[in-house]
């Protein structure tokens, strides 16, 4: 199964200098919870999620008109190419630890987006994998390991001396 038999085409996205509260209208409007970010020449630079703009308003002093996309935004995006194989992009999402990925061309340009909803409400658990579908294991696996909280590492108080 390929990216481009799951993936949401024609996805919304923003750019760098789009405020925060243009972000969340957009998110809210088109019920999405990642925005790619493009540049002018419709290239994926970043993404930004709806916890990075909860997280950036509640550790500012600042109303959301005032904080750019860029000044928030994931600036090392993981993507997909639309010919890539499901199982490989959900072994690439499972080392990020992230559920959706933005869909983009060979020059970088968006294309769509690749979410484990979209691939949980398309495959037919019951009629088992076909072929390259995944299996129900390999989604349970995937969002086991996205979902994996990573301990901050302690520091002893001999390390620290």
């Amino acid at each position: 199964m390929k990216v481009r038999e799951i993936m949401t085409e024609n996805p919304v996205c923003c750019s760098p200098e789009t405020n925060l509260g243009a972000a969340v209208e957009i998110l809210w409007s088109r019920n999405c919870g990642i925005l790619p970010v493009v540049d002018g020449h419709g290239k994926v630079v970043s993404v930004i999620t709806d916890r990075d703009i909860c997280v950036a308003l509640g550790t500012r002093n600042r109303l959301p008109g005032d904080i750019t996309v860029g000044e928030v935004a994931t600036h090392v995006a993981v993507s997909c190419r639309t010919d890539e194989d499901i199982r490989s992009v959900l072994i690439q999402m499972a080392e990020a630890k992230v559920r959706r990925l933005p869909v983009v061309d060979v020059q970088g340009k968006l294309e769509g987006i690749l979410s484990i909803d979209d691939l949980v409400e398309r495959t037919d658990f019951k009629a088992g994998p076909k072929g390259s579908e995944p299996t129900p294991e390999d989604i349970i696996n995937t969002l086991k390991r996205v979902y994996a909280v990573n301990q901050p590492r302690t520091i002893t108080k001999s390390a620290v001396a």
